[in-house]
């Protein structure tokens, strides 16, 4: 058999692989991954955890699902109702039952895609739950596995809310900008009657489970975990424990996120023991997957694989009326999926398809679901190999008569459509949020960058003078280390900025251009549509002024570029009256591009 992270491993070794095939059901967009080679009788259904926890294990799940494939075993993942890319749900009162709904529809859909009678559920946190009351409808599954389960729904939603907070500081968030209504955990809340009903769980009352083989995956330091495990073998099935390696590494940040490569390697050789039991063979006279378009209220939605042997995965929102506007390329940030942080990217396509503009939204290379590329770096933030995925993105556009086009992205994604402006002239506007940089120096570590990312001086300031930040400080919670090194790179760079606007009086120096502004003049002889969108205190902005002079002064000498500052917002643009700003200037960019 492949060893667990056999596709990334066999990176350098053979072509980019395909990204897993969309299939549309229940209001919902799942991925399937047929086997690799003649399928066994049974098929892995994925359930996902809640919220900020599935953006950490999305690459995850699609790491297992290629190398299920390599051992012969199908699968299929989805999101639930109201969740992801699904369409939106309203809070009916029903609580968990419409996610009970979706993965009911999940799992004769996989049944009716593999051929295979038979179904092993793969579940990490309240997708455990989810997995427990499944087997109660459906016949023919052979095994469940527990990837960190939530055992009591009371004592997940107290974790929730410190989970919730920590995120929130990590972020710069003051308290006042913090969404603290219900539960919410990194802009996703949980709908009320879900969480009252969450609360309500306990899978230590459970009196019986309909399988014959259970997998538990142990936290360190969770002690609950293991008296679960315990538990089910009162209940009959036959019962293997071992350690979430990593899991802590895994769930603390998609944009630094370790893959547990040990628990990876247990649950695939587990999923093998028990398909081999089945001892059949799947159907294989199938018809090929089918994904029929999400209608919503003004947008349809198209899940999509593009790119030199269908390597990417993306979704294609349009207007149900005309098309107005220029498309819009919506580029993710960092490693997070491209539904996107708080799933902005699907509120602002849908939004901005009633607008008549359409957008594409995508996973580059060795994010979220679209698998690496052959012979990438592992690290492909900041890296030129994105280059190509834009590029393709935009051969997409082209061929199915969506151009004009613009690139919009946020962080590291607003470096990307920076980049991509500059490379491809099919692209006629861009919009920027919170870049870190407009241009990475290679000698710099990416990796490095991201986990040590630095503040403003202005943040770093408002911090020290808050007594929280000060005990913890003292209670050794901060690295201080790091924080002491960030303010006095941001220092320096102050100091730099001062002496070259000096010396910038001098003919030979005002005369001198950066990859950065040189950039910039490019764009403006092309006419490209720019805009600038930034947190007042955001770190970018002290780059932006290392080109462009304090409060951005240089930007007179480019009088087409508008400037955005929003006012108490943080880097993710958590509060919604920083994301209606975004939202107006990506509506107005569409509208003027299409105009043209």
């Amino acid at each position: 058999m492949a060893g667990w992270g056999a596709a990334e491993k066999q990176n350098k070794e053979r072509q980019s692989r395909s990204a897993a095939t969309p299939v549309t059901f229940a209001g919902t967009i799942g991925l399937f991954t047929s086997a690799a080679t003649p399928s066994r009788g049974s098929a892995v259904l994925f359930l996902s955890p809640w919220g900020f926890e599935e953006m950490c294990v999305r690459k995850f799940w699609r790491i297992l699902a290629e190398d299920l494939a390599h051992i012969g075993v199908a699968s299929l993942r989805f999101d639930y109702a109201g969740t992801g890319d699904a369409l939106d749900l309203a809070d009916d009162g029903e609580g968990l039952k419409p996610w009970q709904d979706t993965a009911l529809a999940a799992a004769a859909k996989l049944k009716a895609l593999s051929g295979c009678d038979r179904l092993i559920l793969v579940s990490q946190g309240l997708g455990g739950t989810i997995a427990a009351t499944l087997v109660e409808y459906i016949a023919g599954v052979d095994g469940i596995a527990f990837l960190a389960p939530v055992i009591s729904g009371r004592a997940y939603l107290r974790e929730l809310t410190v989970w919730s907070k920590m995120i929130d500081e990590g972020m710069g968030l003051a308290e006042a900008q913090r969404q603290t209504d219900g539960v919410t955990v990194a802009s996703l809340r949980m709908p009320d009657s879900t969480a009252d009903a969450v609360k309500k769980l306990n899978l230590m009352t459970l009196e019986g489970l309909g399988t014959a083989n259970c997998l538990v995956l142990t936290r360190p330091g969770r002690p609950g975990d293991a008296d679960f495990a315990h538990h089910l073998e009162t209940l009959g099935p036959h019962v293997t424990q071992a350690s979430y390696e990593g899991y802590d590494d895994l769930v603390s940040n998609p944009t630094v996120a370790t893959m547990p490569t040990a628990a990876g390697r247990k649950l695939v050789e587990w999923v093998q023991s028990v398909a081999a039991e089945t001892g059949e063979i799947a159907s294989t006279d199938l018809a090929p997957p089918v994904a029929a378009p999400l209608i919503g209220e003004g947008f349809r939605e198209t899940p999509l694989r593009f790119g030199a042997g269908n390597r990417m995965f993306g979704i294609l929102c349009e207007p149900e009326g005309a098309r107005t506007g220029a498309t819009a390329l919506l580029l993710t940030t960092a490693y997070d999926r491209s539904a996107g942080w708080g799933r902005m990217s699907v509120t602002m396509a849908r939004a901005l398809a009633r607008d008549g503009i359409a957008s594409l939204r995508f996973d580059t290379a060795n994010v979220g679901d679209s698998p690496p590329l052959s012979g990438a770096p592992e690290q492909v933030l900041y890296s030129g190999e994105q280059h190509r995925d834009v590029a393709e993105a935009l051969d997409l556009l082209e061929k199915q008569d969506l151009l004009p086009a613009y690139v919009v992205g946020r962080c590291s994604g607003g470096y990307l459509a920076f980049q991509a402006a500059l490379r491809d002239t099919r692209c006629g506007g861009l919009i920027t949020v919170n870049p870190y940089s407009f241009h990475w120096d290679e000698s710099q570590s990416v990796d490095e960058a991201l986990r040590f990312a630095p503040r403003s001086l202005e943040t770093y300031g408002r911090k020290l003078l808050q007594l929280e930040t000060l005990k913890r400080l003292f209670g050794g919670q901060i690295d201080a280390k790091s924080a002491l090194c960030n303010m006095a790179t941001g220092l320096g760079r102050r100091a730099v900025r001062a002496s070259r606007q000096v010396l910038g009086a001098f003919p030979f120096f005002a005369a001198a251009q950066g990859p950065v502004l040189g950039g910039f003049r490019t764009l403006t002889r092309r006419g490209v549509d720019m805009s600038l969108i930034y947190s007042a205190h955001d770190i970018g902005l002290d780059h932006l002024h290392d080109q462009f002079g304090d409060n951005g002064a240089g930007l007179k000498h480019f009088p087409d570029i508008r400037l955005t500052i929003i006012p108490e917002a943080d880097h993710n643009l958590t509060p919604p009256y920083a994301r209606k700003v975004y939202l107006k200037e990506v509506r107005e960019m569409g509208l003027r591009l299409g105009s043209r």
